[in-house]
């Protein structure tokens, strides 16, 4: 699978990323949502950020990794710029799990930046399992079929401990639909990569993160 990050200076973007998504968070809970370039932002975002990708931005407590907000594109519909900045204020803002974010709640919270690539279907090979073509810690997961579809990123799966057949049941779960609908022929499966960049502290350095690896804290993390 080919990964996003050829021929990309990819910690340098991805910093550049993560720093996007808590200026655009902070304005939009100061009251300014028009998604246009961050004032004050110390450079201008680099060429690649003009190019479509697939992102996730995902807002967790400090300390713990506590699940503050998830929510982004899983296809490149967007330039890469503009898919962060709005991936993270719905995050911030429009997550229907939890309540708006607050400015006071900037700096108890981190950002972590998922770029995405293209998702491309998985086909079983005849005679084996779909879940023998699903890599733990490498891919993420969609899922679609009967109206619904849900989707979980790379990281999730070494998370929760899951293996490839609990992976995809998981998704199918994220779907609504129930454990074990991947098996149906009318359910379609997909796979994608992802680069993570994440702070490690509130406004702190940014880190590339392996997505193979258990949670920061070493234990099952939220699911998202």
């Amino acid at each position: 699978m080919a990964t996003w990050t050829e021929g990309d200076e990819g910690l340098d973007h991805g910093r550049r990323a993560v720093r996007l998504a808590r200026e655009s968070v902070a304005r939009a809970v100061a009251g300014d949502r028009s998604g246009g370039a961050p004032s004050g932002a110390a450079e201008p975002l680099p060429p690649f950020f003009a190019r479509p990708r697939g992102v996730f931005v995902t807002i967790r407590r400090f300390p713990g990794d506590e699940l503050r907000g998830c929510i982004g594109f899983p296809r490149p519909v967007f330039p890469l710029g503009r898919a962060v900045r709005e991936a993270a204020i719905a995050a911030a803002t429009e997550d229907p799990r939890f309540p708006g974010l607050t400015a006071r709640e900037l700096g108890r919270v981190t950002f972590e930046v998922s770029i995405l690539t293209e998702p491309e279907p998985v086909v079983a090979e005849p005679g084996r399992s779909l879940a023998e073509r699903v890599t733990v810690g490498r891919d993420g997961l969609i899922v679609e079929g009967f109206g619904t579809s849900g989707l979980l990123l790379p990281q999730v799966a070494p998370e929760q401990g899951w293996t490839a057949e609990e992976f995809l049941d998981g998704t199918c779960e994220k779907a609504g639909l129930p454990a074990g609908a991947w098996r149906d022929p009318r359910v379609r499966v997909l796979r994608f990569a992802a680069a993570v960049y994440a702070e490690r502290s509130p406004d702190g350095p940014v880190e590339a993160t392996d997505p193979g690896a258990t949670s920061r804290a070493g234990r099952p993390g939220p699911r998202t």
